[in-house]
């Protein structure tokens, strides 16, 4: 099974602080570690809402909202990896992705490279990866879109791969499978799904091949405990039956 851990942001991300040294070599350590065991699927960090873009499509139009700001409907659906050579390359794709969905919303956060955490000089003009979020709907938290729409959606992911621009996607199950799981000082609330919605802005996420959710959640310990202890992480199972878009 394979679930996504999703951490929220905190003050000190949304501030622009960079994480310890301690913290980036113990998170380090802990991906590392998964990754060579064979379980890591996937993860990155995003920065803070300053760094992202909100598209909101209402009777065909879309509004477009630079960060920073407070997050309002968090919930995710699905991601989309972007690698492009700027934003506005990154905002034509999302507003046409958009555009099929219909009224809902949409995400564009940046992801964190080694040279925005201090841990290597910036390369000179490095292409730019942005995480796409598509925001849970009724359709997506009823178990699906409809058949034009999903076909509609895999023709433009289609061209979206053959432009270079498609790293990889995933899509989530409803949360009525999801966890909630309230870090406080390292004691542990587990809030079972669906849920409405959530308010906190998601600041990174790490797929993982596991065998379970006593697994998921013995990980989540450890993960929540590197990240402070503090903290709330959305703990989703990846939609499987989904085609998903993998680097070759």
């Amino acid at each position: 099974m394979q679930f996504m851990i999703m951490h929220k942001n905190d003050k000190n991300t949304e501030a622009g602080k960079l994480p310890s040294t301690e913290l980036i070599t113990r998170m380090g350590a802990f991906i590392g570690g998964h990754a060579e065991a064979g379980r890591l699927v996937d993860g990155a960090g995003l920065g803070a809402s300053k760094t992202r873009t909100r598209l909101v499509f209402r009777n065909g139009q879309c509004t477009t909202t630079p960060g920073p700001y407070r997050g309002e409907h968090e919930l995710p659906a699905a991601t989309l990896l972007l690698k492009v050579k700027t934003r506005e390359e990154a905002l034509g794709w999302a507003e046409r992705y958009g555009k099929i969905l219909g009224d809902g919303e949409i995400e564009l956060g940046k992801l964190n490279e080694p040279w925005d955490l201090g841990l290597m000089p910036a390369p000179e003009n490095p292409p730019l990866q942005m995480l796409l979020i598509e925001k849970a709907d009724a359709s997506t938290e009823a178990g699906g879109r409809p058949p034009q729409q999903k076909a509609a959606l895999s023709r433009l992911r289609t061209e979206m791969t053959k432009a270079g621009v498609l790293v990889r996607t995933l899509a989530l199950q409803p949360s009525a499978t999801a966890k909630r799981l309230v870090f406080t000082h390292n004691d542990l609330r587990v809030l079972d799904g669906p849920f409405a919605e959530s308010k906190e802005l998601i600041g990174g996420f790490a797929v993982m091949e596991l065998s379970g959710i006593d697994e998921a959640i013995a990980l989540c310990r450890t993960y929540a405990e590197i990240l402070g202890g503090t903290l709330e992480i959305d703990l989703r199972l990846v939609d499987q039956s989904e085609p998903a878009v993998t680097p070759s």
